[in-house]
């Protein structure tokens, strides 16, 4: 039987492949029904690998669309593993069409989360070009977890296009959500360890005028970067982002402006403490 929980052996994997081959062999022979209960008999798992390894192999049918309805209605199931399987078959099934994959993780950010937010990793990895086309309308959502969801592994563009992701930022920068401002907060972080220089020009003019919250928003992100400046490991700094963020907060605790210059002089004593 393959464990409930932690990555699958090889045993588990053989498992597996014997019991989708049963699942094949009942949708090849026009049995749709024990197809459908095989399926949910190994997808009632709380496991995630186990999850997304029948949904990948499932995606590998040939046959008839009679997965697909099947698939579809697992989509609306009561349990979260069954749900969560039906998401990642039409992942793997829909690889060659990624605005499909966009449409139907938009249908399953509150209901299969985690498995939608992996996935929305991957398109940001893979399938930029199509994200950075669609994620400006879920940002104008009127659903705070699809506005946060629209900058889940926005990241992974930091060092390519930061001029996007920044003019991303600064049409949520306000966002009411405690979601969406941990979500800024994340990737302002990465975009400032890899481009600092148009990371730290956006966050300066951003704090020009800027409320408390915002305020709040920033100093989260700049303490998070000073934090990351001050470590021993090597690991996650290169010399343009210690040599540029030096720089930025010298100048902050000497600009004009109260709340740069506060800004700056806040980072200076953690700078100044370790």
């Amino acid at each position: 039987m393959i464990k409930n929980v932690g990555r699958l052996t090889g045993d588990d994997i053989k498992e597996m492949d014997d019991h989708v081959d049963k699942i094949f062999k009942a949708l090849d022979k026009d049995n749709p029904g024990l197809a459908e209960k095989k399926i949910l008999e190994m997808a009632n798992t709380p496991n995630y690998f186990t999850r997304e390894e029948l949904g990948r192999r499932l995606a590998n049918y040939e046959g008839n669309g009679a997965l697909d309805k099947i698939c579809s209605e697992m989509l609306e199931h009561r349990l979260y593993g069954i749900r969560a399987t039906a998401l990642f078959y039409f992942y793997y099934k829909r690889q060659d069409n990624p605005a499909v994959i966009i449409k139907t993780i938009e249908k399953t950010i509150e209901s299969v989360p985690w498995e939608s937010e992996t996935i929305a990793v991957e398109m940001w990895k893979y399938h930029s070009d199509v994200m950075k086309e669609q994620m400006p309308f879920w940002a104008e959502s009127d659903n705070e977890k699809k506005r946060a969801m629209s900058m889940h592994g926005m990241e992974n563009i930091a060092g390519k296009d930061p001029a996007y992701i920044m003019n991303f930022i600064n049409k949520l920068l306000d966002d009411e959500s405690d979601d969406v401002q941990k979500k800024i907060t994340h990737v302002l972080t990465q975009v400032g360890r890899m481009r600092p220089v148009q990371c730290y020009a956006a966050i300066k003019s951003w704090l020009l005028d800027a409320d408390e919250k915002r305020i709040r928003t920033i100093w989260m992100t700049m303490k998070k970067l000073a934090n990351i400046l001050m470590q021993r490991s090597k690991r996650e700094k290169t010399h343009d982002f210690i040599n540029i963020t030096q720089k930025t907060v010298k100048e902050w605790k000497g600009d004009p402006n109260t709340n740069v210059s506060q800004m700056g002089a806040k980072l200076a004593q953690i700078m100044n403490r370790k």
